[in-house]
């Protein structure tokens, strides 16, 4: 791999993970529990890892913008997150500001 590669590769993860929590706050409007939020991301084309997912489901479970419960009906329980009132409301903040960004970032583009 050259190092034009080397540098794109690591640009492009930077992006991916700035994006990576709104992505989650978008995907679980709805209560969802990990394993399946992971496939949910990945079948959009959002490549993300369970090593990745979980310590970020739990950092924004910590920042109430995640609230959680434990379903143990299943013979192995399953922890379901689901974005709370103030996870909405920062959702929506979040949205504003991507929206602008990419306005700017695309009015930029259309000068090159």
């Amino acid at each position: 791999m050259s190092q034009k590669d080397v540098i794109v590769s690591n640009l492009v993860g930077e992006l991916k993970r700035g994006t990576l929590v709104l992505s989650v706050l978008l995907n679980t409007k709805e209560s969802t529990y990990g394993y399946a939020l992971v496939q949910a991301l990945q079948g959009l084309g959002i490549d993300i890892e369970q090593n990745t997912l979980y310590p970020l489901l739990r950092r924004l479970e910590k920042q109430a913008l995640l609230s959680s419960s434990w379903d143990t009906t299943e013979s192995r329980p399953r922890k379901y997150y689901q974005i709370s009132q103030l996870g909405l409301e920062v959702l929506s903040d979040l949205t504003a500001h991507w929206q602008e960004t990419n306005k700017i970032i695309n009015t930029m583009l259309e000068e090159v």
